[in-house]
């Protein structure tokens, strides 16, 4: 998964859902006259990810709760949606509620879309993923690749009520353009003029695989919201 901080283009991409609806007027004033909030827990055992959408979800009246730490799902599934919903599911039994999850990976079409799944296994560290993939595309000169992300929101019996999907279509260079990345160091996003890692908050929410995503289940989830507001 791409180290990138998404909780800003989230933040914007949930809020902006929910600021010209009808729900949303009846929401907010139900929550500031201190009623029970829903409760939304984010599906993801990568703390920095979970810091990230619970930061993402803060001005809105939903109650976010992290994922146990002693909970750890296997990611069995062959595909993103698999994946996202074994995590969404499991958290689901344990806890109740709504729930958040994702699955993303980086396909690269010259290696027949690998890392893909795999993509936060290829390898022990960020450099040697980078040296690992480099060394795989070596001077092929067709460099095109994807960042693909798939989010689901999951009742509290673990039913599936939307999934979306988001692509971030691009090329990899042939050394990072900065140290200290993954993959968004070497992606290059030729409509925002820099790589993934490089992009400002405007471009990763408009471009951006997982804002793409949230976009399309950003209203899903504000109808849930409205729902059990209303009732």
């Amino acid at each position: 998964m791409p180290s990138v901080d998404f909780s800003p283009i989230l933040s914007q991409t949930f809020q902006s859902a929910f600021s010209n609806t009808l729900f949303s007027s009846r929401i907010r004033n139900q929550f500031f006259f201190g009623l029970a909030q829903p409760l939304l827990t984010i599906a993801s055992g990568n703390p920095r990810k979970v810091a990230e959408i619970e930061a993402m979800l803060g001005p809105l009246p939903i109650d976010v709760q992290r994922q146990p730490s002693d909970l750890d799902i296997e990611e069995t599934g062959s595909t993103y949606l698999d994946n996202a919903l074994l995590k969404a599911r499991a958290a689901a039994e344990l806890l109740g509620g709504l729930v958040i999850a994702d699955d993303s990976g980086l396909e690269v079409d010259a290696l027949d879309g690998a890392p893909g799944l795999f993509s936060a296994r290829f390898a022990p560290s960020n450099q040697e993923k980078i040296k690992k993939i480099l060394a795989a595309l070596d001077d092929n000169p067709y460099r095109s690749a994807r960042f693909c992300s798939v989010m689901v929101l999951c009742d509290s019996q673990g039913h599936l009520l939307k999934a979306a999907e988001g692509i971030c279509w691009g090329e990899l260079l042939k050394a990072p353009a900065y140290q200290g990345g993954e993959f968004e160091s070497l992606f290059w996003v030729r409509e925002a003029n820099c790589t993934y890692g490089e992009m400002n908050l405007e471009q990763l929410s408009r471009l951006g695989s997982r804002g793409k995503a949230a976009r399309i289940l950003a209203p899903c989830l504000r109808q849930q919201i409205g729902l059990e507001r209303i009732s």
